[in-house]
Protein backbone atom coordinates (compact mmCIF):
# COMPACT_ATOMS: atom_id res chain seq x y z
CA UNK A 1 0.00 0.00 0.00
CA UNK A 2 1.22 3.44 -1.45
CA UNK A 3 2.71 5.51 1.90
CA UNK A 4 0.67 9.20 1.01
CA UNK A 5 1.16 12.51 3.17
CA UNK A 6 1.25 15.87 3.16
CA UNK A 7 3.87 17.99 1.95
CA UNK A 8 3.65 19.69 5.05
CA UNK A 9 4.68 16.49 7.20
CA UNK A 10 8.32 17.03 5.44
CA UNK A 11 8.85 19.61 7.13
CA UNK A 12 6.95 18.42 10.58
CA UNK A 13 7.60 14.44 10.48
CA UNK A 14 10.79 14.91 8.24
CA UNK A 15 12.19 11.76 10.46
CA UNK A 16 9.01 9.84 10.14
CA UNK A 17 9.16 10.05 6.63
CA UNK A 18 12.74 9.14 6.49
CA UNK A 19 12.09 5.59 8.85
CA UNK A 20 9.32 5.05 6.46
CA UNK A 21 11.22 5.52 3.24
CA UNK A 22 14.50 3.52 4.43
CA UNK A 23 12.89 0.76 6.31
CA UNK A 24 10.35 0.03 3.51
CA UNK A 25 12.62 0.75 0.81
CA UNK A 26 9.69 2.03 -0.94
CA UNK A 27 8.71 5.97 -2.04
CA UNK A 28 6.64 8.52 -0.04
CA UNK A 29 3.75 10.35 -1.85
CA UNK A 30 3.80 13.70 -0.94
CA UNK A 31 0.48 15.49 -1.53
CA UNK A 32 -0.60 19.25 -1.57
CA UNK A 33 -4.41 20.81 -1.49
CA UNK A 34 -5.50 17.32 -1.93
CA UNK A 35 -2.85 16.66 -4.84
CA UNK A 36 -0.30 14.69 -6.02
CA UNK A 37 2.87 17.41 -5.71
CA UNK A 38 6.08 15.29 -4.90
CA UNK A 39 7.77 11.65 -4.36
CA UNK A 40 10.47 11.22 -1.85
CA UNK A 41 12.68 8.27 -1.71
CA UNK A 42 15.96 6.76 -0.25
CA UNK A 43 19.13 6.74 -2.41
CA UNK A 44 19.12 3.00 -2.69
CA UNK A 45 15.23 3.44 -3.83
CA UNK A 46 16.10 5.57 -6.54
CA UNK A 47 19.40 3.99 -7.57
CA UNK A 48 17.48 0.72 -8.20
CA UNK A 49 14.67 2.62 -10.31
CA UNK A 50 17.52 3.79 -12.00
CA UNK A 51 18.99 0.58 -12.60
CA UNK A 52 15.44 -0.87 -13.70
CA UNK A 53 14.79 1.82 -16.03
CA UNK A 54 17.89 1.25 -17.93
CA UNK A 55 17.52 -1.97 -18.19
CA UNK A 56 13.95 -2.02 -19.51
CA UNK A 57 15.79 0.80 -22.44
CA UNK A 58 18.23 -1.71 -23.35
CA UNK A 59 15.73 -4.65 -23.33
CA UNK A 60 13.42 -2.58 -25.68
CA UNK A 61 16.52 -1.29 -27.92
CA UNK A 62 17.17 -5.10 -28.45
CA UNK A 63 13.74 -5.41 -29.20
CA UNK A 64 13.54 -2.58 -32.29
CA UNK A 65 17.07 -4.36 -33.09
CA UNK A 66 15.07 -7.45 -33.92
CA UNK A 67 12.54 -6.39 -35.06
CA UNK A 68 14.69 -4.10 -37.98
CA UNK A 69 16.76 -7.29 -39.25
CA UNK A 70 16.58 -10.93 -39.59
CA UNK A 71 19.75 -11.75 -38.33
CA UNK A 72 19.41 -14.34 -35.17
CA UNK A 73 22.33 -15.56 -33.13
CA UNK A 74 22.74 -18.64 -31.52
CA UNK A 75 23.62 -19.32 -27.76
CA UNK A 76 26.92 -20.43 -28.55
CA UNK A 77 27.77 -17.18 -31.49
CA UNK A 78 26.71 -15.00 -28.10
CA UNK A 79 28.56 -16.65 -25.52
CA UNK A 80 32.26 -16.91 -27.90
CA UNK A 81 31.59 -13.37 -28.76
CA UNK A 82 30.85 -12.50 -25.14
CA UNK A 83 33.97 -14.52 -24.51
CA UNK A 84 36.57 -13.06 -26.87
CA UNK A 85 35.33 -9.51 -25.86
CA UNK A 86 35.76 -9.83 -22.10
CA UNK A 87 39.31 -11.70 -23.24
CA UNK A 88 40.00 -8.51 -25.01
CA UNK A 89 39.19 -6.24 -22.19
CA UNK A 90 40.08 -8.24 -18.96
CA UNK A 91 42.89 -10.31 -20.41
CA UNK A 92 42.47 -13.67 -18.68
CA UNK A 93 42.55 -17.38 -20.38
CA UNK A 94 40.41 -18.34 -17.62
CA UNK A 95 37.24 -17.60 -19.61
Amino acid sequence: MPHIRPVSDLRNNFADISRIIHETQEPVFLTKNGYGHMVVMSMEAYERKLFESEIYFKLKEGELEAKSTDKRYSHKEVFNELRARLKENVGSDEL
